[in-house]
């Protein structure tokens, strides 16, 4: 065998095994668990009032609080006071935390194996939700109004009533 060969072997097999690591780390990448929030320790609990506050007064300093290097949240318990209760386009419940002198509340939008735990939950109700953010309060001068901040990943700590 000539050494051409022996170096196109070479090659080959290193090419091959290559493709082998590479396609398993993309299977792994794909198939990894969803991360499981409600069973992951709380990070921060906050009144929902002083979270909005937080990101009304510098919404950088606490998207630094919040988020890690890679955007992922960190999660959050939130208290507040039921002030809305609806449904968004994929039938998941959404329960909006707000004082009546807030600016902005906190949307908190369940999943659908959480959905069931909102049944008995009226407005008026004080309650905790654990989920981690989507997006922090906002002004909007276009639209001249508050965003709310957008918890995802919902569930229910504990009806305070």
């Amino acid at each position: 065998m000539t050494t051409k060969k022996k170096i196109f072997r070479i090659v080959l097999l290193l090419i091959g095994v290559v493709i082998l690591i590479g396609g398993g780390i993309v299977y792994y990448m794909f198939n990894k668990p969803a991360r499981d929030v409600q069973n992951t320790n709380t990070d921060f609990s906050y009144n929902a009032s002083e979270i909005v506050n937080e990101y009304l007064s510098d919404a950088q300093k606490a998207n630094n609080k919040y988020l890690d290097e890679e955007g992922n949240s960190k999660v959050l318990e939130i208290t507040g006071t039921v002030s809305n209760i609806s449904e968004d386009y994929n039938n998941q419940t959404v329960i909006l935390l707000k004082s009546t002198n807030d600016m902005a509340g906190v949307s908190c939008t369940f999943m659908p194996t959480t959905n069931s735990h909102t049944q008995n939950i009226k407005i008026g109700d004080r309650i905790i939700i654990k989920g981690v953010i989507r997006s922090g309060a906002s002004y909007d001068e276009d639209l001249e109004m508050y965003e709310n901040v957008i918890i995802e990943k919902s569930d229910i700590i504990s009806n305070l009533n």
